[in-house]
């Protein structure tokens, strides 16, 4: 292959995962926010606790975040097929990601939220707050800083489940490694990409880390 053939598959296989990244994990937080926000209230020390809710929850997210993605991968291939028509390619790969990020980012927000301190939220409530308040105007502003770190540790976690994807032609960049770089044993091709995917992982944590400054600096 050419440099210029490189370089533009290159391009491509970078642009197939920043879309399957930013699609799956913004589709995770869709799932999985409320799941975290329901799991932090009726916990035992939550504002409504509720034993038999958070038992489940704590269940399907502990289930679910133990299978490993590339089993997840295969697994739901049926599902994947029924809802985009295909199992394999970069719109079929967002699926199986956005199900391993859903009970990533349950976990992530829930473990946010629980760092708030208890006594603006009883300070919130003796004021008459409802539930509702509590969770919009106390619990999540409260804790956007921690939020957004997760979401940055989000992104870099999907980010290494897009590579693997590359095992059974999930597009983006994983996929480039593997066809170019294990099966016909393109070696430059596969240090390229990995280079590639070092520099993805330290752009979106040094973007995060930069929003959480910002964020930190207005809330002082």
């Amino acid at each position: 292959m050419s440099a210029n053939d490189i370089l533009s598959m290159l391009i491509e296989g970078t642009g197939d995962t920043l879309l399957m990244v930013l699609i799956s994990t913004a589709f995770g937080y869709v799932i999985g926010l409320p799941v975290g926000i329901a799991l932090t209230v009726s916990d035992t020390n939550g504002i409504a606790p509720n034993r038999a809710l958070y038992k489940v929850l704590d269940g399907v997210v502990n289930v679910t975040r133990s299978v490993p993605f590339l089993i997840l991968l295969i697994l739901i291939q049926p599902l994947t097929k029924l809802i985009v028509g295909k199992s394999y390619g970069t719109v079929a790969t967002i699926v199986p990601l956005t199900l391993a990020a859903a009970p990533l980012v349950a976990r992530m927000v829930e473990s946010s939220l629980k760092e708030v301190d208890e006594g603006v939220i009883e300070a919130a409530l003796s004021m008459g707050a409802g539930k509702g308040t509590v969770i919009a105007k106390v619990l999540v502003p409260e804790a956007r800083i921690s939020l957004l770190i997760g979401v940055t540790i989000s992104l870099g976690t999907i980010l290494g489940y897009s590579a693997m994807a590359g095992v059974i032609g999930g597009g983006g960049l994983g996929d480039i490694a593997i066809r170019y770089g294990y099966y016909r044993y393109e070696t430059k091709i596969m240090i390229i990409t990995v280079v590639v995917l070092v520099l993805l992982m330290q752009v979106l944590q040094w973007i995060g880390n930069l929003l959480s400054k910002k964020l930190d600096r207005r809330r002082a």
